[in-house]
């Protein structure tokens, strides 16, 4: 498959393995899901609706922190 590419002219990069420690994501996912554990919804619809409102409680100065809280830089 490598030689494949590489004859059309283009390359292959390899990502490192997954770390969740390294992701920014993670921190802000694991508020979200805290956010709805604690709402208690127990429908699909509830759920949905309740997703936006909890979206809501995630100020950007907080986003920035997740950011450098991981080593990225935030500009």
């Amino acid at each position: 498959m490598v030689e494949a590419i590489e004859a059309a002219g283009a390359s292959v990069r390899y990502l490192p393995p997954y770390s969740p420690d390294l992701n920014p994501i993670e921190l802000a996912f694991s508020k979200f899901k805290k956010l709805l554990r604690d709402a208690a919804a127990r429908t699909t619809e509830t759920l949905w609706e309740l997703r936006g409102r909890v979206l809501d409680l995630f100020p950007e100065h907080e986003c920035r922190s997740h950011l450098r809280h991981r080593g990225y830089r935030y500009t």
